[in-house]
């Protein structure tokens, strides 16, 4: 039986951190898939196909096979039960990711009990990266490239180039 596990997220944009979650997931999984999920309460910068795009490009880049990029709406769980998902992976940075990520894990279980939820906490280069810091850097001029695999940033500098 293949274990895959999936990997879901907004990827606004993919960062190195997602990168290395991924790296460390195809460690201890045959697939990972990274699901890029409508979140109806977040409003994004890149289109999912752009997101698609660069999550591609990035692991193109790096040489990292074994590994899907798809798109879903709806919940989690139930994208999860689709692809026959053995777990969900999740990236956790601080103590104040745990309790909204517990909570996920725990709705999770009882929506899809097939999937375990694996927790990986980033390499320490990334404990404090996300998606917004970086939106903030580059919108500010700072320079993100040190945050973000080669190929996102020509996307993010396109966005900001005003």
């Amino acid at each position: 039986m293949t274990k895959k596990a999936l990997y879901p997220g907004s990827f606004d944009p993919i960062t190195k951190g997602h990168m290395d979650i991924i790296v460390r997931g195809i460690e201890l999984f045959d697939r990972v898939v990274v699901g890029i999920g409508t979140n109806l309460e977040k409003k994004t910068l890149f289109s999912t196909s752009e997101r698609m795009d660069m999550i591609r490009e990035s692991l193109k880049h790096e040489g990292i096979t074994r590994v899907e990029v798809k798109s879903y709406e709806g919940l989690t769980a139930k994208f999860a039960e689709q692809i026959n998902a053995t777990a969900i992976l999740r990236g956790l940075r601080a103590v104040s990711d745990f309790e909204y990520e517990m909570q996920m894990a725990l709705a999770n279980r009882k929506l899809f009990p097939n999937a375990e939820t694996v927790f990986l906490t980033p390499s320490l280069e990334f404990v404090y990266l996300n998606s917004r810091t970086v939106k903030i850097v580059a919108r500010l001029g700072g320079d993100f490239s040190h945050f973000v695999p080669k190929p996102v940033i020509k996307h993010l500098a396109a966005k900001f180039s005003d």
